[in-house]
């Protein structure tokens, strides 16, 4: 993927994402861009959060990273990308809310199995 590419993601698309999961969960939970930092570092969006302790459900703090498919990142400059993108952030809430058990995140006591989760190669579909 090009670096104009990445850069056009990141000013076009992973900022909405960041703000579309920020509407979910409010204040309680941070979510930021981490811009792309060359190869095997792609953009990421990071979903982190301090523990709530007496619901912790496992042992470790929110500590999760987003990642797309290259191909699923250039697809959304193409003539149907915009549509495509809008519906895949309607969608987002119960996307996010579905990763919760297979990944073992629980977003309500902002908790983990796992150090770090990386949800990586994600598409944009609905």
């Amino acid at each position: 993927m090009s670096q104009e590419i990445v850069q056009r993601f990141e000013a076009q698309f992973a900022l909405r994402i960041a703000q579309a999961i920020s509407g979910v969960f409010g204040e309680r939970i941070k979510v930021e861009v981490i811009p792309n930092q060359g190869s095997g570092h792609p953009t990421r969006v990071h979903i982190h959060g301090v523990p709530i302790e007496p619901l912790g459900r496992f042992a470790y703090p929110l500590n999760a990273y987003l990642t797309w498919d290259g191909g699923e990142i250039e697809a959304l400059f193409s003539a149907n990308g915009e549509a495509k993108f809008a519906r895949y952030l309607a969608a987002l809430p119960n996307k996010i809310f579905a990763w919760q058990v297979p990944r073992q995140i629980d977003f309500r006591s902002r908790t983990q199995a796992e150090v770090s989760v990386l949800l990586g190669g994600l598409d944009f579909e609905s």
